[in-house]
């Protein structure tokens, strides 16, 4: 009796593993079919056939000129008049006035990025469980409320309260809107469509730190509160738009297809694309890939939790992420955020420093334009290490220009115009570049925790900014000035170091070719299309094991 069961079981299974094997094959064959058809669309192509999802994606990214224009406003307004008349706390040794204090930059700034790491923790969590529309409308709505706090503030502590905050909503926009971008335009990184999205994120912080020194140029004669009011009240035009925005978007079809709504996910793609004629394109085909994608991450022990993160080929996907991001933050940036404040220091007078400001974003808004020629045709390795290049000269010629006495006010000018230059260098290539690889390196299923981590990273990068750079340029302190450029030269220096023994190249590559290329340990100089093609047939072993498991638990169930 026990041989007979035997055998009905082996041969149910056979059966089961027949069907298995067929569907295996159907499914390997549409998700090399999505993959060639992906490598096959021209730029051109992608882009009319799906300009709706490119649409979605750039306006659900304008919260991120939220988070730029309060950061940049919160670094600005510490040498603003109508700021620092209300709120200083010091004694100016130059004019006699009021400033406000090293020690109070710090707190504001690092409690700031304490609601901000905070609010990109929370967001991997939150995101995953309600979807990318539900956070982003709910984010939308507590950011209005928490404006009221800083509007209001009569003095530093509630500054500080404000800015902590709102810094809840700033880190969950800081991630959700790249993995939005990623998640919501289905490209493939070959045509690097997915990179102008992300990339178009770091734009958006550009934009952000532009209007905030524009609006403050223009304020700068009012010396009554409303000079510091009026740019707070202005953050309550944007949630609407982007409101009414997000709720017109279809979900991540990723996300559905991570929660098993495939019927949801091929309506949310049914809805991001524009069907041309001249275009190959087949809808079932490219939602089996997503799916085999996922299972193949699933079989690779890749989990949805964040010590996921720190497993397997995660991990390596986890440290060029977050290195990328703490890369950003220690490669001159600090220079940059205190451009304003550093260039009244060494000379300027206010009004030209805040000129100078205005300049300089308006630089940085073109390097990042120009961008988005590069990213399309240079890989992310290679922007990476020019930029770095760049960064590290300019730094060190304004360190030796900082040793010129203070009265050299021709040196003065040369730092502002080597900072503008940097700050074009910076855009250029790696602030752009490192939301593309934050976006293209993690696997799908932990994309939202990776990014939520990398920037946590990057935030706490930022602790040491805030805490170095006020006593830096702060006159009652350091006050090293432009001498402070040999410090960053050597860093941005180890950074570049390591840029080249660790960065893998991503431009070319699909989410899949990815997830093969990391999971069989290739070299950071050994990603390429070719490479990943000689590891294709994984997929579909690891597709055609899925269906076999799925089988016996279902033969175990029935007899």
């Amino acid at each position: 009796m026990a041989t007979i069961d035997a055998q009905a079981k082996e041969g149910q299974w056979a059966e089961k593993v027949g069907t298995t094997t067929s569907e295996h094959n159907a499914a390997a064959r549409d998700t090399n079919v999505a993959i060639d058809n992906e490598h096959k669309m021209t730029l051109r192509q992608s882009f009319r056939f799906w300009w709706k999802a490119i649409v979605f994606s750039f306006v659900i990214s304008l919260s991120v000129i939220m988070e730029g224009y309060d950061t940049s406003l919160m670094n600005n307004f510490f040498p603003f008049p109508a700021f620092k008349n209300k709120f200083g706390d010091e004694f100016d040794p130059t004019d006699g006035g009021k400033l406000v204090s090293s020690r109070w930059q710090t707190i504001i700034l690092n409690g700031t990025q304490v609601g901000c790491i905070i609010g990109l923790i929370i967001n991997g969590y939150i995101s995953e469980w309600l979807g990318y529309k539900k956070t982003m409308v709910a984010t939308m709505l507590f950011m209005i409320a928490a404006i009221f706090i800083p509007f209001f503030s009569t003095g530093l502590e509630m500054f500080l309260a404000g800015g902590m905050i709102q810094g809840l909503p700033w880190g969950i926009f800081q991630t959700l809107s790249i993995s939005y971008a990623a998640y919501d335009v289905p490209f493939d990184s070959t045509l690097s469509e997915s990179a102008y999205m992300t990339s178009w994120v770091n734009m958006c912080w550009v934009i952000g730190g532009l209007l905030s020194t524009g609006i403050l140029r223009g304020l700068f004669n009012i010396q009554s509160e409303w000079g510091y009011k009026i740019p707070f009240a202005l953050q309550w035009i944007w949630p609407i738009p982007i409101i009414v925005t997000t709720l017109l978007c279809p979900e991540s079809p990723w996300w559905l297809v991570r929660h098993g709504r495939i019927d949801e996910a091929k309506r949310s793609v049914q809805k991001l694309m524009t069907p041309q004629p001249d275009i190959e394109f087949d809808l079932d085909a490219h939602v089996e890939m997503m799916i085999v994608t996922n299972k193949f991450e699933e079989e690779m022990s890749s989990g949805t939790n964040y010590w996921h993160l720190f497993k397997g080929s995660d991990f390596r996907r986890t440290e060029v992420s977050a290195m990328a991001f703490i890369t950003q933050a220690f490669c001159g940036v600090p220079f940059m955020g205190y451009g304003i404040q550093f260039m009244q220091n060494a000379g300027l007078d206010p009004a030209h420093a805040f000129d100078l400001g205005v300049v300089q974003n308006s630089i940085g808004l073109i390097g990042c334009i120009i961008a988005w020629y590069t990213i399309a045709r240079f890989g992310r390795r290679t922007l990476y290490l020019t930029g770095l290049s760049v960064i590290v000269v300019v730094l060190t010629i304004v360190g030796c220009l900082g040793l010129a006495p203070g009265s050299n006010r021709d040196a003065s000018w040369a730092v502002g115009a080597l900072l503008i230059i940097m700050l074009f260098a910076f855009q250029l290539t790696l602030g752009p570049i490192c939301y593309c690889i934050a976006a293209e390196i993690p696997s799908t299923r932990l994309r939202i925790k990776t990014v939520a981590l990398a920037r946590a990273s990057y935030n706490s990068a930022v602790f040491v900014n805030n805490t170095v750079m006020p006593k830096m340029v702060g006159k009652n302190d350091w006050n090293w000035g432009a001498k402070g450029g040999f410090l960053w030269a050597g860093v941005a220096f180890v950074f570049l170091i390591w840029t080249w023994f660790r960065l893998p190249e991503s431009y070319g590559l699909t989410y899949s070719e990815l997830d093969l290329l990391f999971e069989h340990g290739a070299g950071a100089r050994e990603f390429s299309r070719e490479k990943a093609a000689m590891l294709k047939p994984a997929l579909a072993d690891v597709a055609m094991h899925s269906q076999k498991q799925a089988g016996l638990q279902h033969v175990e169930t029935a007899v």
